[in-house]
């Protein structure tokens, strides 16, 4: 995936010069916006990149179709400007929303390092600063948060001006603002489900999660960027469609596996501690799958220990060998498994470049497959 390599090199660079000429205007205001600036760089440097690179295989995808099909090289200039700029404002979008979902969720860590909101709270302490540690630095994460998201918004439409197609232009920002209100009201959801979880009937735990599913992160993380890619090339309907096909399940399969390394990841692995999920109370397809095959001393236990921030290491061990003991792991590993193929078989014939459809085959098996 010589190319993706390449692509993302790209993004990283987009992405600091952007922030260079940003960093300027902030520390001319007052030097006290400094942190802001050094954070904000922390949380864009590395990471998978996995949405800029749906994006760009997206627009690939169709500007590689056909019997006038375009170079593939990604060698700077013109039309791959435009993607390189707005695949680097999805992954500003999408440091904007770890920052706000690390609040809602009361996190400490973020990629084995301390959450935006803790990194603030440390920064009073050192200094000695009046008041509450923790409510300056929920308060201050939420303005870092807010502030990736206009950041995010002004570098998405630099890319907008170097597309020369009109309808290309505006439907890539109709899928970019409906990326923004899915994962929003998806994220709503999964807070919500924390708190409604038990007023609502047993029977409806498992679609109810898997909704969650769909709005805070299938279409988001995978389905959205491959559509404004697409469209940024001036996709067909049959071509949009086609990646609509292949997006949705491959995002569900995605969350799937994060739910899985939610509750038993390494946190070597994940930067985030194992069986974080358990303490945070996710109400995620593993647990509704798990509850329906548990009798009812076992459910009664898991509802009263799920969410619980003091989950000590031993309680967080019991209730993976009892999920585990459900069955519902390889349920949801062989929900993974058959979301994968549909995805695959979405674009095995679809009007898309054969070079793109290879990369996205491997692309699906390379988010789905990351280890405990």
């Amino acid at each position: 995936m010589s190319e993706s390599i390449r692509f993302v090199d790209l993004i990283q660079t987009r992405i600091d010069g952007f922030l260079d000429a940003r960093a300027s205007i902030l520390v001319s205001i007052a030097d006290e916006l400094s942190p802001i600036e050094a954070f904000s760089r922390d949380f864009l440097s590395g990471g998978k990149r996995f949405r800029a690179l749906f994006c760009f295989w997206g627009w690939q995808a169709v500007r590689s179709s056909g019997p006038d099909a375009a170079d593939d090289s990604v060698a700077p200039g013109g039309a791959l400007d435009a993607v390189v700029s707005v695949a680097s404002a999805l992954e500003v979008f999408h440091a904007a929303a770890l920052v706000h979902d690390d609040i809602i969720d009361n996190s400490d860590t973020r990629r084995g390092a301390p959450a935006a909101h803790r990194r603030f709270a440390a920064l009073h302490e050192e200094n000695g600063w009046r008041g509450s540690a923790d409510d300056f630095g929920a308060g201050a994460a939420t303005l870092l948060g807010d502030l990736l998201l206009i950041l995010s918004d002004e570098l998405f439409d630099e890319g907008l001006t170097e597309v020369v197609s009109a309808p290309a232009r505006r439907a890539a920002r109709a899928e970019f603002n409906r990326m923004r209100l899915d994962v929003t009201a998806g994220q709503y959801l999964d807070i919500f489900e924390e708190i409604g979880w038990d007023a609502q009937p047993g029977s409806e735990h498992l679609s109810r999660a898997e909704r969650v599913i769909v709005y805070k992160s299938a279409k988001y993380s995978v389905e959205a960027p491959l559509l404004i890619g697409a469209s940024l090339a001036g996709a067909t309907i049959g071509q949009l469609d086609a990646l609509r096909s292949f997006g949705l399940p491959l995002g569900i399969a995605y969350q799937l596996r994060d739910d899985l390394l939610g509750v038993f990841g390494d946190a070597a692995v994940t930067g985030k501690p194992s069986g974080d999920d358990l303490r945070e109370g996710k109400r995620t397809v593993l647990i509704a799958l798990a509850r329906e095959a548990m009798p009812g001393g076992a459910r009664s236990a898991l509802d009263e220990l799920l969410g619980d921030p003091d989950l000590t290491p031993a309680q967080i061990e019991t209730l993976q060998y009892t999920i585990r003991d459900t069955g519902a792991v390889d349920k949801v590993e062989a929900l993974i498994a058959a979301n994968v193929r549909q995805a695959i078989e979405a674009i095995e014939a679809a009007p898309l470049g054969a070079q793109a459809r290879a990369q996205l085959r491997e692309l699906a098996v390379t988010v789905t497959e990351r280890a405990y």
